[in-house]
């Protein structure tokens, strides 16, 4: 991936450069990373000039020659730039706040617009107004950039993930409790799933774009609210939980009611719950306090109460 992505920033550059038409032959001499074959050579050129058309670069097929048939490729400048945005200063004082009220990667909170952000403002006319309080903080995560593009072109993707490969149509991508995931369709369980994007242990591997189809009115946001502890990458389990009075009737609102297994004639109930993240179930059950037990299975029930005696004696846990 970051050889492609050398190759295709060094393809841009050089059309934007010349000041001809350049043909095949004089791009592959000016960039490298094409392979020696020229059949081979023209096919990998092929695909990335429909990488970049796809995302927008304006690659033109001109003429080498008036009344000429052979043709060469160029970017005409004009095309590719952006014409200047004339901001006014009340929207340049608007850019500052957003760039400094969001912290990217590892910087400082309060620090000002730093980076590629102080570059970008100057770009645009300058640094205007006061700088905001930092009111959130996005982790730098390796392979976003990879996922954001398999999931604009519809490539299916590939990657390690905790020591397995996961083949992943991803139908979206969202940011969650300080962290992003990416959501979609595993290829090998026949089932929605999501993975933290920084537990990604390898690089994206991604197909042709085009490979699927997004449920229409598919929303991962909400998936992963409604029921975060299906959206995981464990082995699935059905856990029983009996919630007390006070609690079940929310509960079986936000379950539905297919979801209890047994009602009790204190007005507890057992709720079915299909659990393939064990850390997003602890916090549903802990989040109803002494209202739930865990009832089966054993395993599930034995590294809830493990996870509770963690959290009350911190000291043992780390001895």
């Amino acid at each position: 991936m970051a050889d492609r992505l050398e190759r295709l920033t060094n393809l841009v550059a050089v059309l934007l450069e010349t000041r001809r038409p350049l043909t095949l032959e004089e791009i592959v001499e000016r960039v490298p990373g094409y392979p020696t074959d020229r059949e081979s050579c023209r096919r990998q050129f092929e695909r990335d000039k429909a990488t970049l058309r796809e995302i927008g670069v304006p690659i033109a097929l001109e003429a080498l020659h008036a009344f000429e048939q052979e043709t060469g490729y160029r970017i005409h400048r004009e095309d590719y730039e952006l014409p200047p945005l004339d901001l006014t200063d009340d929207e340049r004082v608007a850019l500052h706040l957003a760039v400094t009220a969001v912290r990217l990667g590892g910087g400082a909170a309060g620090d000002g617009p730093a980076g590629a952000g102080r570059e970008a403002l100057l770009k645009l006319g300058g640094i205007e107004g006061e700088a905001a309080p930092t009111l959130a903080a996005l982790p730098d995560v390796p392979a976003l950039p990879a996922l954001f593009d398999a999931y604009r072109r519809r490539a299916r993707v590939s990657f390690t993930y905790r020591g397995g490969t996961r083949r992943l149509d991803p139908y979206g991508i969202l940011f969650r409790n300080g962290h992003w995931y990416v959501v979609g369709w595993d290829v090998d369980r026949a089932a929605i799933r999501a993975f933290r994007a920084d537990r990604i242990e390898s690089a994206i591997e991604a197909g042709a774009g085009g490979a699927f189809e997004r449920p229409e009115g598919f929303d991962p946001a909400s998936a992963l609210r409604d029921e975060p502890w299906r959206f995981g990458d464990e082995e699935p389990v059905e856990a029983r939980v009996l919630v007390g009075p006070a609690q079940a009737g929310w509960v079986e609102a936000d379950l539905g009611a297919a979801a209890v297994a047994e009602r009790r004639d204190d007005g507890s109930v057992v709720v079915r719950m299909a659990v393939t993240n064990r850390d997003a179930f602890r916090s549903f059950v802990l989040g109803l306090l002494d209202h739930a037990e865990v009832l089966a299975p054993a395993e599930l029930r034995a590294d809830m109460v493990a996870w509770l005696s963690a959290m009350a004696n911190p000291a043992e846990a780390t001895a």
